[in-house]
């Protein structure tokens, strides 16, 4: 018994980690001798919920959901949600991209680089947890490798599907699991350049 529930916490571990790298086109190879890598985030076709609700439409319906529960909350957590991207989702992927490659330095706003790394935040599914009981955060990217001046030359694309965003015990908070959701598509994408430049 005890044998069988391990097995199937295992198998529930593997599964809640695993991510799906679709519709793979290039390779990462390019950048076998370079030193720094130009990296922008884009959200403007970023849909979330199994609804596909627009960014815009997220935001209004959760802030009034918030506030017809406590008055006020929704309106802090408006400014938590604008404040994710570039303070937990950016610095998350950037970091866990930097822990995995090693000697290829990964950072915005770096025009001298010859590659910019475009990450398109395509769908998120922010999770939830009540203590006993939650759902991992998920996100989906649509990730391109391009030339910094010529970003009509794509070297390398990839749909970058369901990235869970969990952490180890209680989580409470939508914008830390979807900030992990990141952290895990940069792992996985990391990997795979470490493959490409050996």
């Amino acid at each position: 018994m005890r044998k069988t529930f391990l097995i199937a916490l295992v198998l529930a571990s593997s599964l809640t980690n695993a991510q799906k790298l679709k519709n793979e086109k290039g390779s990462f190879a390019v950048l076998k001798n370079e030193s720094s890598v130009n990296v922008s985030f884009n959200y403007d076709h970023l849909k979330l919920l199994k609804e596909n609700y627009t960014e815009e439409e997220y935001i209004s319906r959760r802030k009034s959901e918030l506030n017809e529960k406590e008055k006020g909350n929704g309106d802090v957590w408006v400014s938590k949600w604008k404040g994710a991207k570039d303070g937990i989702w950016e610095p998350k992927f950037i970091e866990l991209l930097l822990k995995t490659v090693k000697n290829i330095t990964f950072k915005e706003n770096n025009s001298d680089a010859t590659y910019t790394l475009i990450v398109d935040a395509v769908w998120i599914y922010p999770g939830w947890d009540v203590y006993m009981m939650k759902q991992p955060a998920k996100v989906t990217t649509k990730i391109k490798l391009v030339e910094t001046a010529n970003p009509s030359n794509v070297l390398y694309e990839v749909d970058a599907i369901d990235a869970p965003g969990d952490q180890f015990g209680s989580n409470f908070s939508n914008e830390l699991r979807v900030g992990e959701g990141f952290a895990k598509t940069a792992k996985t994408l990391g990997k795979k350049i470490n493959k490409d430049i050996k």
